[in-house]
């Protein structure tokens, strides 16, 4: 990951627009400076949750592979452990999704889904919801 190269340049802010979505940003918006930002579940696990239950889950110490992590209490999961990046081509922001099971909408337009990946330009006001319409991560990005 490597910080923007124009500091006058476009800045790319994540606006938390969910309960869950503000929890995971640790506050209403999130400023992105070094790209690509990349998001996924958070499969950290502290226990396992009866002796013999096999859970997904990295090791704690294992390295990072996203800035931002969504965790997820649910059984039904809307959000894969790399789940979607987002990086500055030259000219504009660029969604792409990390081949995740349930794609990423953007303004309503399904992005990847079904481990296919695939990629979408941003534009300023965009809603982001992570996974399917049901999902409970849903962020507007402001560029400025």
């Amino acid at each position: 990951m490597t910080p923007s190269k124009d500091k006058a340049g476009p800045r790319l802010m994540l606006m938390a627009l969910t309960p869950e979505a503000r929890a995971a940003l640790g506050g209403a918006e999130l400023e992105i400076t070094a790209f690509p930002f990349r998001v996924g579940r958070e499969s950290r696990a502290a226990q396992r949750l009866a002796p013999r239950t096999i859970a997904e889950r990295r090791k704690r110490e294992a390295r990072t592979s996203n800035q931002l992590y969504l965790p997820e209490q649910t059984e039904g999961l809307n959000v894969s452990r790399e789940h979607f990046q987002i990086d500055h081509n030259g000219t504009g922001f660029v969604l792409t999704d990390r081949q995740s099971t349930c794609g990423t909408l953007v303004e309503g337009r399904v992005v990847g889904g079904q481990n296919l990946g695939g990629a979408v330009l941003l534009n300023d006001r965009d809603v982001i919801i992570v996974g399917t319409s049901a999902s409970r991560y849903v962020f507007k990005v402001l560029v400025k």
